[in-house]
């Protein structure tokens, strides 16, 4: 039975120094590497391309909203568009909630 547990030995007084902490610093950086990589940099390039999708809009475009609202920007503010979603029918939201800007036409399409 005793090749399923191995048999734990004491060690000899001062016979072992202290570990070396390089490679849990190594582990540490590769890490924060990775995570840079796979996380925070697709992330910035995300909110990079949102800030020029917001920054680019203007009076005609077509767009959908977060909400799934899709219409045709009538006023572009400071922090607000003005967005008619039927014929006289305009509601404001906010620039930071357009998700995407469609091809000119599609509304009229749908």
């Amino acid at each position: 039975m005793d090749f399923f547990i191995s048999s734990a030995y004491a060690q000899a007084a001062g016979a072992a120094g202290q570990p070396s902490p390089w490679p849990s610093l190594i582990m540490f950086g590769a890490v924060f590497v990775a995570m840079y990589f796979f996380m925070l940099r697709p992330q910035m390039k995300r909110a990079k391309e949102q800030r020029t999708l917001v920054e680019a809009l203007a009076k005609g475009d077509e767009v959908v909203t977060n909400g799934g609202i899709a219409g045709r920007v009538t006023d572009v503010g400071d922090t607000f568009l003005s967005v008619e979603i039927a014929p006289n029918v305009t509601i404001k939201v906010q620039k930071q909630a357009v998700s995407m800007v469609l091809p000119k036409g599609t509304l009229k399409s749908s």
